[in-house]
């Protein structure tokens, strides 16, 4: 909220993977919609953990298991095979370096009332996901009633394919835009 202060203006949220949950959870008036790319949106009352393994995992994907600190840590070996298998050997290794640990109690905290009930959404669904099954993207986004495209890709395509992440943001803006001007 406090970076969306310093916009000053309307907005609107893109999130990624476990970003769903946090785009999801702002109640910021600026807000003017959600942009949901292969990303978890749990519904009131649900936690991630519910989303992320409602679904079987895929046989690549990697066993998620907090450290001692109760951190989430992917493996390097992820990102070859489940995370950015599309990406290059040089990406997967960025990715591996930079990645953010998430601590386990944020997949087990239920959410509150999501703002994609009141807000328009779009989602883009990553078939060749091995992170989040595909199936459960597509249940998450025709729950959400979102504006919905599926793109071949994996798991990043925000470093492996993002022409189709650009062209739902700009959809997102500019149907937004339109949507605004007419109130």
């Amino acid at each position: 909220d406090r970076l969306i202060d310093r916009v000053g203006g309307p907005v609107i949220l893109a999130g990624h993977a476990y970003a769903g949950a946090v785009i999801g959870d702002t109640a910021h008036p600026d807000v003017r919609a959600l942009v949901y790319i292969a990303a978890l949106a749990p519904d009131d009352g649900e936690t991630v953990a519910d989303v992320f393994y409602r679904e079987p995992p895929h046989p690549d994907a990697p066993e998620l298991r907090p450290d001692r600190d109760g951190y989430i840590w992917l493996p390097d070996t992820a990102f070859r095979s489940a995370f950015a298998p599309d990406g290059s050997r040089e990406e997967q290794a960025v990715l591996a370096a930079v990645q953010r640990p998430i601590h386990v109690n944020c997949i087990q905290t239920p959410v509150g009332h999501p703002r994609w009930r009141t807000l328009p959404s779009w989602y883009l669904i990553a078939d060749d996901d091995r992170m989040i099954n595909p199936s459960t993207q597509t249940f998450m986004a025709e729950r959400m009633n979102s504006q919905c495209r599926s793109q071949h890709t994996d798991h990043a395509p925000l470093v492996t394919n993002p022409g189709p992440v650009i062209d739902v943001i700009v959809e997102a803006a500019h149907r937004t835009m339109h949507l605004h001007e007419q109130t």
